[in-house]
């Protein structure tokens, strides 16, 4: 977060500095609000000051950027910004919903927080419309062939990355949730405490295969820099998530489902409708992946062809000839 506010302007740096301390969001997304605002601000300069142009977009400096400049920025201009987003960044709906939320946050914060603007543009301006996409995930017998594979072809980490692929499939975390566990956070009860976004903790259990996955590896684990770190680089450090992202890629190949381009939070919401499907209920599972909202879990309520099957074979008049 250092880096952004040496970069940002104070009125930005002042909100900044607002969204971590009081609204409790991590440096990640204090860093994606940066980059959302300085890409805007950068927009603005471009469209208004005949001396930016000329200059790479990358390049044109905001630290001038002033309150002065912010209160004649009217909904016209966001409206502009957002047809630019489309039209020369290709901006997908979902990258232009986020970078609106961003500026809408901003513009809140100066408005109702700090009083510093009678008006405030984002008013009328609409969220771009997201398509409903249903999460991809793998079925029962993809992930079981995924685990067999890394068990078969895993190599000399194979103990490593079957623990991992075995948490993520078993608990639903997230990749930046795995890389942070430590073996403190594993209690004699089997309780694993998981860091969640903004540094928010939950309790989640670990069941069997869990904890014999994390047994074998153990064994090999070794000796490490890192005494505190449950899974280690080649190099005895702390994993990090580049490199869990790469051999999770290289198993999703080797186990021939690339087609369904998968990823390491694809394995979340794996985990996530495997127990949906299984008869864990929704509130419950809003607190196992730790999201805010029950809005955000039912996501994983979405049908499959053979439940769409099933309830068309319990229709009572199935059976008419």
């Amino acid at each position: 977060m250092f880096d952004v506010l040496k970069e940002s302007p104070e009125i930005v740096k002042r909100f900044l500095i607002y969204i971590q301390t009081v609204k409790n969001h991590s440096s990640k997304t204090v860093d994606e609000y940066f980059f959302d605002l300085r890409t805007f601000f950068r927009y603005m300069k471009l469209s208004r000051i005949p001396c930016s142009n000329g200059i790479k977009f990358e390049d044109i400096n905001i630290n001038d950027i002033d309150l002065d400049f912010i209160r004649e920025i009217k909904s016209v201009d966001v409206f502009e910004y957002m047809n630019y987003l489309i039209k020369v960044r290709e901006n997908d709906s979902s990258t232009r919903s986020r970078k609106i939320a961003s500026l809408r946050s901003f513009f809140k914060y100066l408005t109702i927080k700090l009083n510093l603007l009678e008006n405030n543009p984002m008013e009328a301006v609409d969220a771009p419309k997201l398509k409903k996409k249903l999460p991809k995930y793998m079925t029962l017998d993809e992930s079981l062939r995924f685990l067999n594979t890394i068990r078969e072809k895993g190599g000399k980490n194979k103990e490593r990355d079957y623990a991992i692929a075995t948490l993520f499939l078993n608990c639903g975390i997230r990749l930046s949730e795995l890389v942070r566990i430590n073996f403190d956070d594993i209690g004699g009860d089997n309780s694993l405490r998981i860091y969640g976004k903004g540094s928010k903790e939950r309790i989640l259990y670990l069941n069997k295969a869990c904890l014999q996955a994390l047994e074998n590896y153990k064994r090999v684990r070794g000796e490490s820099k890192d005494k505190k770190a449950v899974f280690l680089s080649r190099n005895k450090t702390r994993i990090n998530a580049k490199t869990v992202q790469f051999f999770i890629k290289k198993y999703f190949d080797l186990s021939g489902l690339s087609h369904k381009k998968l990823s390491t939070h694809k394995l979340r919401h794996t985990a996530a409708t495997l127990m949906y499907q299984n008869g864990v209920d929704i509130r419950i599972l809003k607190d196992v992946l730790g999201h805010k909202s029950i809005l955000l879990t039912q996501i994983y309520t979405h049908t499959t062809p053979h439940s769409l099957k099933q309830a068309f074979d319990k229709n009572p008049l199935c059976k008419q000839e």
